[in-house]
């Protein structure tokens, strides 16, 4: 395809396909894209001029396109997301999967990609026998510093796991900024982008050790965190992550916190903390209380905490930086938490060569 290959994105967004198509230096002679979202076509059209843009999926055959050589997309997951309601195939949204399918048997491509989240085997079953592939699972962690099994189904040839770059949250902060007791953001440095050698080692600028660790806000029962029984009264705890990669991105900035032990020396940006210890995840920062206190909540003020920020969501998505700086960063997290780990797209895409 030395004139470049013609692709159909479904349910675009903010085009990581087209991202991931240049990054592993794939030729585009066009790609279509079809998206609803206005804040995502902004950020796309700022970066890509040249993108043919289709609207509204469900209007598919109104459509007057070249036939594409491969079809994507990322059919809308909430459904089938073990973190949603679990209404998966009955959910309106969900079903636009099977959009997809009918676009995928009316253009015949040579090639396809559908990504979407872990589901119930049964409806992994359905999503398979209906494209013929079963799926790949690849964890964005490979090629970043974000925690994200997703789902691959494709036909490209040759997929593998990425090789394991051994990105860290660390590599990717972009500075410190606090959480005072008011709840407002308060930069330790004006510095933007660059984290010096010290920082990269742990340390901050002023020598002092510097913890960057990864936890979310959840609500849970103070006696006893670790139960999910309806009806008892909660509180917001901090849950951290002992491990150095994030939680997977979500459109809930409380899903995701960057979480430090030294922060400045200024009392006022002192943000007491609750710790809840997880099982399910890689020991906590509780492991040094003892095993009294494993499983309950534990007050501790030496933990300072802050939302991550859209660079640092960009770079934990391995979009280029400043990418979607086109619109507000409430429209930013969102676009980031529903999109793709470009990096990994740009790996399976290697395969079209």
């Amino acid at each position: 395809m030395k004139k470049g290959i013609v692709v159909l994105s479904l349910f675009d967004g903010m085009s990581c396909g087209r991202i991931a198509l240049d990054r592993a230096g794939i030729k585009v002679k066009k790609y279509y894209a079809s998206e609803i979202d206005k804040y995502a076509q902004i950020v796309s059209a700022a970066n890509y001029p040249d993108i043919i843009r289709l609207g509204d999926i469900t209007k598919w055959k109104e459509w007057k396109i070249e036939k594409p050589d491969l079809i994507i997309g990322g059919s809308p997951c909430q459904g089938f997301s073990f973190a949603g309601k679990g209404l998966n195939f009955n959910d309106p949204r969900s079903k636009l999967f099977f959009t997809f399918v009918d676009i995928l048997k009316h253009y015949k491509p040579k090639f396809f990609l559908l990504e979407n989240v872990k589901m119930k085997k049964e409806h992994q079953k359905v999503i398979s026998d209906c494209l013929g592939v079963e799926p790949i699972e690849i964890n964005s962690a490979l090629v970043s510093a974000q925690n994200r099994k997703r789902l691959y189904w494709t036909n490209i040839p040759g997929v593998t796991q990425p090789e394991d770059k051994g990105i860290v949250l660390k590599d990717i902060i972009e500075g410190q900024a606090f959480v005072n007791a008011r709840g407002k953001v308060k930069k330790q440095t004006e510095k933007s982008n660059c984290i010096d050698a010290n920082y990269h080692k742990g340390k901050d600028n002023h020598g002092q050790r510097t913890l960057v660790k990864c936890g979310r806000m959840v609500g849970r029962n103070p006696d006893n965190p670790k139960s999910r029984k309806v009806g008892l009264p909660t509180v917001q705890m901090l849950e951290v992550k002992n491990d150095e990669k994030s939680n997977a991105l979500t459109s809930v900035s409380k899903d995701n916190l960057v979480i430090f032990d030294n922060p400045p020396h200024n009392n006022k940006f002192k943000q007491t903390a609750t710790i809840h210890y997880n099982t399910k995840k890689a020991n906590t920062l509780l492991a040094n209380a003892g095993d009294k206190t494993r499983g309950i909540g534990i007050h501790d003020d030496s933990l300072f905490w802050r939302k991550l920020t859209p660079l640092e969501c960009e770079r934990l998505q391995t979009v280029p930086d400043g990418f979607t700086a086109h619109v507000s960063n409430t429209q930013r997290y969102k676009m980031l938490g529903n999109g793709w780990t470009v990096d990994v797209i740009a790996h399976i895409f290697r395969g079209l060569k």
